[in-house]
Order: structure tokens, then sequence, then C-alpha cells
């Protein structure tokens, strides 16, 4: 009798072993739509990290040299350095 009890507790104890490692294998596996979503939350913090530095090195007015017209600036002043050399000859010649 003591052989059908020790047999009957070496089983219950196999049967817990192999609930326990059934519950690590589920706990393991992860549900793919979790796993799915925690991809695209990484990658969007990823992207928003790159997004902030790249405007915290690179600000909206450094953009100012693109938008400026360098030619006509220049067409500006050529009218009166044109003026100043005229002034500058005639008052020397006299």
């Amino acid at each position: 009798m003591s052989e059908k009890f020790e047999d009957l507790i070496t089983q219950i104890k196999a049967n817990d072993l192999v609930k326990r490692l059934r519950k690590q294998e589920e706990k393991k596996k992860g549900h793919p739509v979790v796993v799915v979503l925690a991809i695209i939350g990484a990658v969007a913090a990823v992207a928003a990290i790159a997004y902030a530095i790249y405007k915290y090195l690179n600000p909206s007015y450094a953009d100012f040299d693109a938008d400026f017209d360098y030619d006509e600036f220049e067409d500006d002043f050529d009218d009166l350095d044109d003026d100043a050399d005229d002034k500058a000859f005639s008052s020397s010649g006299k």
C-alpha cells in the first residue's frame, strides 16, 4: 500500500511540474498583437527622438539664407556705388 501511495505522490508532483512548465511557455509566447504594437511603439519613439534632435540642431531661422536673394541685394548697392564714384570723380577733377 505504501508503494501505491508513493506512486500517487510522485504522479501528483509530475502533474504539478507539467502545469508549471506549461504556464512558463504561455508567458514566453506573448500575444502577437502586443508584440506588433510594441515594435510600432519603439519605432515611433525612435522617430520622435530623431525629429526632436533634428529640430534642435537645425532651428527654423537657419533657413533664412535659402530665402534670401543675394543678386537683388547687390543690385541695390550698385546704384549707390555708381553715385559715390561719380561724386568722387567730379570733385577730384576740379
